[in-house]
């Protein structure tokens, strides 16, 4: 019965139009959310007036997305959604913890050879990195491809300053590993920052009274042939946000140490420094392909 349909019968009638669905995931998901949308809808006794601003703010994320602006990613990502999709798909035991991909990943990122200044002349301290991709008996991952991006020294980054950088790429890169696992390269030290609070996603933290910090960091994507896609990030253990992540990211098996050293030392790659700068050192471990 499609007519007459009363607030005990309508979740009902809807669940029954999927009836004829040939995908079963698909029925699935779609009755389970809608019988989950209807009773959250009688349990908080949604009014008329709740439902045109909750449109109206949907609508509000879908115009201020971009190709480099993801609203809705980040609106996952302060309601803890993106974590919890996480943590469903990726309990990888002795593999390196996952995390959020966030919302200033972008295509058409630059390939870069090892050792390369990847900072894209942004100025800051300078940072080196050096990383290794091993399997989980140890074994090196030769020719994985490893995504990496961050901010720069006032927590911005090179998506959110298109102009001051003229369009140019900074501080990400593509780059391979070696015959012995490895990657490397230089760049500037991040800095943490706030999530992007000028759209929809900012109404909602400032009604909440949240902070919309979110500790240092800096992002890696490794994709290597027979292992799973790796999704992670690396924190500062001293930042005075990684308790409070305002998108829930943060672990403590992610925490690397950002050494610091003075001018004058000798960097990684072989040069004596004329100023401070810091090295991070990080082994990342991938879990094989499912199935």
């Amino acid at each position: 019965m499609s007519i007459d349909l009363t607030e005990e019968t309508i979740t009902d009638a809807v669940q029954q139009t999927f009836e004829g669905c040939t995908n079963e995931r698909v029925r699935e998901v779609f009755v389970t959310l809608v019988q989950h949308l209807h009773d959250f809808a009688r349990e908080v006794r949604l009014t008329s007036e709740e439902w045109f601003t909750a449109v109206d703010f949907l609508e509000r994320v879908g115009r201020i997305s971009t190709p480099t602006r993801q609203e809705f990613v980040l609106l996952s990502d302060i309601l803890g959604l993106s974590v919890l999709v996480d943590q469903i798909n990726h309990g990888n035991g002795s593999a390196t913890d996952s995390t959020l991909l966030g919302p200033f990943y972008v295509e058409g990122r630059p390939r870069a050879e090892n050792g390369a200044d990847i900072s894209g002349g942004v100025a800051g301290m300078p940072l080196f990195f050096s990383g290794t991709v091993v399997d989980q008996d140890g074994r090196p991952v030769v020719g994985a491809d490893v995504d990496t991006w961050h901010s720069d020294s006032e927590g911005f980054y090179d998506v959110q300053q298109a102009d001051k950088l003229h369009g140019e790429p900074a501080m990400r890169a593509l780059l391979d590993t070696d015959d012995d696992g490895r990657f490397w390269y230089r760049s500037i030290v991040p800095r943490y920052y706030p999530v992007p609070t000028d759209g929809p996603c900012g109404e909602i933290l400032r009604a909440a009274g949240r902070s919309p910090m979110r500790p240092e960091h800096i992002h890696f994507w490794l994709h290597a042939e027979g292992y799973e896609p790796l999704v992670t990030m690396l924190f500062r253990g001293d930042d005075p946000y990684l308790e409070r992540d305002a998108v829930f990211g943060a672990k403590r098996s992610l925490v690397a140490d950002f050494v610091q050293h003075e001018a004058g030392e000798t960097a990684p790659h072989g040069t004596v420094m004329s100023e401070p700068f810091q090295t991070v050192e990080w082994t990342f471990t991938l879990a094989p392909a499912r199935g």
